[in-house]
């Protein structure tokens, strides 16, 4: 089994925190959310993984560092590493179609910008699976149309009216992705686009026009992380789950002076708490130092100071000199204070 990963987007909804660091590596709950998808995945397919491709951008902007990160990830997993290009952002089609050479055999294509929580049995007697999460407003998702075997007939973008209610949510599984990979090379040869952009679901609805079963996997938990509000959401969310998990969240490094930790937080290696109450919901990056300060709700990243601060839904990346009784203040592109 393999895992193909589009992560090529800089993740502009989830400005300032994606100027320096890409969406995928963005840590939620204290690990990359591409580490907990890829992750996620493999115990969910509960069977070895061979390899994990990963369809990057801009080397300027997913450099060394990236790499030596997505090529760890795929050696904890036992599977070999593939790094691919995405020389421009042409679409999802077109991202999946720069790691061409990867697409064969049994293989999960998932976008890195979405976490799960699934537990089900994968059905491989189909030619494909799209996992799929009921959703309340439909006509702000791509869905699935069923037929009355269970099996998916159509794939239709933000429909107007009702389709049914069952959400895309960017994991697929092939039984053999070189169908698709063949179906996707017709769609660039014929240049077939949309908004000037090559899509993955225009190779898939040629494969379903040649009869192939298309069947819905569901998942339990659906978790984005497209912007700021949504990505605080999705750290509460994941924070209960490792919580229940009973997995350890707060280092054994971490200092504590006259501080209270309200759990579940994820609070990480060299963290410092001074005069400072943590929690609930709050995740903290290594080697940051919080004083005076009360937090809730919230991502503070690593290396960064806080001082005086009353936060809650706030997201803080890393390198952050934050002093809530502020007399200067020095704010880079995008950011925002609210």
């Amino acid at each position: 089994m393999k895992i193909i990963v589009p992560m090529a987007g800089r993740g502009s909804r989830l400005r300032p925190h994606t100027l320096t660091v890409p969406k995928p590596l963005i840590p939620v709950a204290g690990k990359p959310i591409v580490h907990r998808l890829v992750t996620d995945i493999a115990k969910v397919l509960g069977e070895p993984i061979e390899e994990v491709a990963f369809i990057l951008g801009d080397p300027a902007f997913f450099g060394d560092d990236v790499v030596e990160s997505l090529m760890e990830l795929a050696d904890e997993l036992g599977a070999k590493g593939s790094i691919y290009r995405q020389d421009q952002p042409l679409g999802t089609g077109h991202a999946i179609m720069s790691a061409k050479e990867s697409l064969s055999g049994p293989a999960v294509i998932a976008y890195a910008d979405t976490l799960i929580r699934a537990d089900f049995d994968l059905d491989k007697s189909a030619d494909s699976v799209i996992w799929v999460k009921q959703v309340e407003r439909p006509e702000a998702y791509g869905v699935v149309q069923l037929n009355d075997g269970n099996e998916i007939v159509e794939l239709v973008e933000k429909p107007q009216e009702y389709v049914s209610d069952l959400a895309v949510i960017g994991i697929y599984y092939f039984k053999d992705v070189e169908v698709l990979k063949n179906e996707l090379q017709h769609v660039l040869d014929h240049d077939i686009t949309h908004g000037g952009e090559y899509q993955i679901n225009d190779g898939i609805k040629r494969m379903m026009e040649k009869g192939m079963k298309f069947v819905p996997g569901k998942v339990d938990e659906w978790m984005d992380c497209g912007n700021k509000n949504v990505t605080v959401e999705t750290n509460q969310r994941m924070l209960g789950f490792l919580e229940k998990e009973g997995e350890q969240m707060v280092a054994n490094s971490v200092k504590q002076e006259n501080a209270n930790i309200i759990e579940p937080c994820f609070i990480g290696e060299n963290v410092v708490l001074k005069n400072t109450t943590v929690g609930p919901y709050v995740s903290i990056g290594a080697n940051t130092v919080l004083e005076n300060s009360t937090v809730k709700n919230s991502l503070i990243q690593s290396n960064s100071k806080i001082s005086n601060a009353n936060l809650d839904n706030a997201m803080i990346g890393n390198y952050v000199v934050y002093n809530g009784n502020f007399e200067t203040i020095s704010i880079g592109d995008y950011s925002v204070l609210e």
